[in-house]
C-alpha cells in the first residue's frame, strides 16, 4: 500500500524526497525506501508524512459490490452503499479512459457543470467496473442527478433499489 501511495502523495504535494522527508522529520534513505517498498514505515511514520504533504490519513468504508442482472445473460455490479468521493474529486476536471469514452476519446468532463457530471455518470453506470464506480461517482451527486440520467432500461433497473434505500418516499 505505502509503495504507490507516498510516491504519490510527494508528487501530487510538488515536493521532492529531500523536502517531504525534512518536512516530516524523516531521512531522505527511509522515505525513498517506503516509497520503493523496500522498507515499511510504521503507522504513525506514514501519518507524519502524510500530514507533511498537507494531506490527512483517514479510515473510509470499503464500497462491497453484488451483481445485478441485466438480462440476456449479462450482469452488472452495482454497490451495496453508495460510494462517497472527496470533494476535490466529485468536482474535479478529468479524461475518462477510452473504455468508459469510447466514442469521445480525450474529451475532458468538469465534474463541478451538472451536465458534464450527468454524462460522466452515465458512462460509468452503463460501461464502468466497480473501480470506475469508485474513482468517478459519488453517491450524493448519483441521487441529485438520478431521474435526470439518461440509462438503459436494465442499468437503471439494476440501481434503482440501491437509490429508492437513501431516498425518502414522498406520500
Amino acid at each position: 500500500m505505502a509503495v504507490n501511495l507516498l510516491g504519490k502523495l510527494r508528487e501530487d504535494a510538488g515536493m521532492t524526497q529531500d523536502e517531504l522527508a525534512r518536512a516530516s522529520g524523516t531521512s531522505r534513505t527511509a522515505l525513498s525506501a517506503y516509497e520503493h517498498g523496500s522498507k515499511s514505515p510504521r503507522l504513525d511514520t506514514v501519518e507524519r508524512i502524510v500530514a507533511a504533504a498537507g494531506r490527512r490519513l483517514t479510515l473510509a468504508d470499503a464500497v462491497e459490490f453484488v451483481p445485478r442482472d441485466l438480462g440476456r445473460g449479462r450482469t452488472t455490479m452495482v454497490p451495496v452503499n453508495l460510494p462517497r468521493l472527496a470533494p476535490e474529486r466529485a468536482f474535479a476536471t478529468t479524461e475518462l479512459p477510452v473504455h468508459l469514452n469510447w466514442s469521445q476519446p480525450g474529451r475532458v468532463f468538469r465534474l463541478a457543470d451538472r451536465s458534464d457530471r450527468a454524462r460522466v455518470y452515465e458512462l460509468v453506470l452503463t460501461e464502468g467496473t466497480q473501480e470506475d464506480v469508485t474513482a468517478y461517482v459519488d453517491g450524493a451527486l448519483l441521487v441529485d442527478l438520478w431521474n435526470d440520467l439518461v440509462l438503459p432500461r436494465a442499468v437503471r433497473g439494476a440501481w434503482t433499489p440501491l437509490i429508492d434505500d437513501v431516498v425518502p418516499v414522498v406520500a
